[in-house]
């Protein structure tokens, strides 16, 4: 069936869709609660002339649909499908390795320890955790407070009973409570995970007061050796804990989350709000975001980490509403087994903590455009450029143009030049206008660009990837006749400043570049360098 045909014959009913491309591999998976709507939606144009996803439209080549009974069945559907197929155009997290896991095994005596791969064996997982170091030293704190066994013996009840191994040495120096031998019963230790839980939780007020009581009852019998070591302990879980910054006042378990995008890349920052106290902050870098507003980014992130997460809190605060919060919300509480609440707070600490968390997200993305720089000499701004302006190389060398004057007096037109998307101030250059009179912004514009390819020309000196002029269409089409007149092939952009909008010669309408992308934050970056460089 053709794809015309499918989509004439959607459903009007909530389920999942598959987008197919001509190799038959699904590059798209989406949930709709109406599918005939939602899917037909992709092959209409907006009010602003623009399909919704320009790149994945074009490589749709096949179409499959899945009806299911409720909106919740596709949420869950979508996200079991996203997992398996990793469809290229779906928010992915970026990074190919596996984030490390606490793990605590399915045991009479449960083990302790880090893991990055997660079977179906009836443990518990607590993560994922972005920073392994900060995972080793919680296990280095807190095993030895609450005496969790390091041993990788598996311990049967009739073992346990009949004692029949030795305790190591970690027994003998206070470490560990004995649990391979039989010295301590399957509930206690059991009470000793549940208290080593709610260390790694940031919830230590408990079991502070469980170790003074213990202190208290050693000091009361004069057992002041063993005092001791519980006051150790104590100092050893509040010195932890003073290593957290206080951010609130409610005692609520909260998630913040917030995000920064540029281009294809995205970061999404997370503190984990325990008792009032962000007790971790873990960061993940996401791919295929590019054309994605922050809204769909939020939602494909949540979906994907807290089906990953067994800690899910009470409230979680993001940066912006979500078209699905309501459906969230139950999904989550689904998760949890108790209610779960998305906020978007707007003042006070609860906004500040959220504004923390963007700063965090923009740092963070920041050092991975830094570490992709590093890799490739071509700022990824330009390979951006090239692919948003469909030029036919990449912009290395870019020069614009700008004019200023005082009433129509004092005219100057500058160039600047940009040398692999830094400055090259030795090419700067200003042109007094000679020939314009009165406030003929185009005119101006005319004059310096023939002055200046009049000389490149002359004295055979190097040609821009792309020449910019500062304006809308007006100052564009000047540029182009100049151009022409000389019979120079150069590509020309203008960039208008009020909504920064891109123009191209031979179309009306400005180009469609995201907002986030990197290479209009490179063409304002130069049109604001030639505004500067004229007007001094």
């Amino acid at each position: 069936m053709k794809l015309s045909d499918k989509l004439a014959s959607l459903p009007p009913s909530p389920g999942v869709y598959l987008f197919k491309d001509k190799e038959g591999q699904i590059i798209y998976v989406g949930k709709a609660k109406v599918l005939r709507h939602r899917v037909r939606s992709y092959f209409q144009k907006s009010d602003d002339g623009r399909y919704q996803y320009s790149r994945l439209v074009r490589a749709i080549t096949d179409l499959e649909v899945i009806v299911t009974d409720s909106e919740m069945e596709a949420f869950v559907l979508e996200n079991n499908l996203i997992k398996q197929n990793q469809p290229r155009y779906n928010v992915d997290l970026r990074d190919d390795k596996t984030y490390p896991y606490l793990k605590v095994t399915d045991e009479l005596y449960p083990r302790v320890f880090i893991t990055r791969q997660k079977p179906e064996d009836g443990s518990k997982y607590y993560g994922p955790y972005t920073d392994v170091k900060v995972l080793r030293d919680l296990l280095r704190t807190f095993k030895s407070v609450v005496k969790i066994r390091n041993c990788n013996r598996a311990v049967t009840p009739e073992e346990a009973a009949r004692k029949k191994y030795r305790p190591c040495l970690n027994f003998f120096i206070g470490r560990c409570a004995g649990a391979c031998a039989g010295l301590i019963t399957p509930e206690e230790y059991d009470l000793n995970i549940r208290r080593f839980l709610d260390l790694v939780q940031g919830k230590d007020e408990e079991v502070i007061e469980y170790l003074r009581t213990e202190m208290q009852k050693a000091s009361e019998e004069t057992r002041y050796e063993d005092a001791a070591v519980w006051r150790d302990k104590i100092l050893k879980v509040e010195h932890f804990g003073w290593r957290q910054k206080v951010e609130t006042t409610d005692p609520i378990d909260r998630d913040v989350i917030a995000l920064a995008q540029e281009d294809d890349d995205a970061c999404a920052a997370l503190f984990q709000v325990r008792r009032g106290r962000i007790i971790g902050r873990s960061h993940f870098y996401l791919k295929n975001v590019f054309e994605k507003t922050q809204e769909e980014i939020l939602e494909a992130f949540l979906k994907e980490y807290y089906a990953l997460t067994a800690s899910i809190p009470e409230e979680i605060f993001l940066p912006c509403e979500l078209e699905d919060s309501v459906l969230l919300e139950e999904w989550l509480s689904q998760q949890r087994g108790r209610k779960v609440h998305l906020d978007v707070p707007k003042i006070g600490e609860k906004a500040r903590l959220v504004r923390l968390a963007a700063r965090n997200a923009e740092l963070l993305l920041g050092e991975l455009k830094l570490q992709k720089s590093k890799k490739d000499f071509i700022a990824h701004s330009l390979k951006s450029l090239q692919r948003d302006l469909g030029l036919p190389k990449i912009p290395r060398r870019i020069e614009c143009f700008d004019v200023s004057n005082i009433q129509g007096k004092e005219a100057v037109a500058s160039l600047v030049c940009f040398q692999d998307a830094k400055p090259l101030k030795s090419q700067y250059r200003r042109f007094k206008i000679k020939t314009v009179e009165g406030a003929d912004d185009f005119a101006m514009m005319a004059e310096a660009i023939r002055r200046h390819y009049n000389r490149v020309l002359r004295e055979k000196l190097p040609r821009p990837d792309l020449i910019m002029v500062d304006g809308g269409k007006g100052q564009l089409n000047r540029a182009v006749e100049v151009l022409r007149d000389l019979e120079l092939d150069l590509p020309v952009a203008g960039l208008a400043k009020r909504l920064e909008e891109v123009f191209l010669p031979g179309t009306s309408d400005p180009q469609n570049i995201p907002r986030n992308s990197s290479a209009l934050k490179l063409l304002a970056q130069v049109r604001d360098e030639a505004h500067r460089f004229a007007v001094t």
